[in-house]
């Protein structure tokens, strides 16, 4: 019988954080609290560019951010967001969307399931994914279900599952 099994990848939907950023950027302009504080969120390339002329308001507007992408079911482990910085009069926070597993996180991961998982389950990095292979898919499910009670500082989704 063949081997089953299935891959762990850290991966964002783009379009989903794209309409998470345009709905944000919609309430910004319609909330009375931003009025005047000339509070925008926007791409920068391939950066989340957000300002405002206050600290404060640029961490709201992350904040906002924030919540409209775990409305969309978005990890936030996936956004790496940096400090508000002066720039002249205002403030800008620059957030950038981390996709992909890591060399040393893959190891990381690999290693947790050689010490914690089942016996015949063995974990190969592939690119920036990792590939999880048994006989059993019982095993396999307990990996799973091991993964999933780590807090790992990352954003991990299982797919492939064959």
């Amino acid at each position: 019988m063949a081997d089953s099994s299935f891959d762990i990848v850290s991966k964002v939907d783009r379009q989903e954080v794209d309409n998470a950023l345009n709905q944000a950027a919609k309430e910004i302009s319609q909330r009375y609290d931003f009025k005047g504080v000339d509070a925008s969120i926007a791409w920068s390339g391939e950066k989340i560019e957000m300002r405002a002329n206050s600290e404060e308001r640029v961490k709201a507007v992350l904040d906002i951010f924030q919540g409209k992408l775990v409305k969309r079911g978005i990890s936030l482990k996936s956004l790496d967001a940096g400090e508000p910085q002066a720039s002249g009069k205002e403030y800008k926070l620059s957030a950038t969307v981390q996709e992909g597993i890591s060399q040393d996180n893959a190891k990381k991961v690999a290693k947790i399931i050689r010490d914690e998982g089942p016996k015949g389950v063995k974990a190969q990095v592939q690119g920036d994914e990792l590939r999880v292979t048994s006989k059993s898919r019982d095993h396999l499910q307990e990996v799973i279900a091991l993964l999933k009670g780590k807090d790992f500082d990352f954003a991990l989704q299982f797919v492939n599952y064959r």
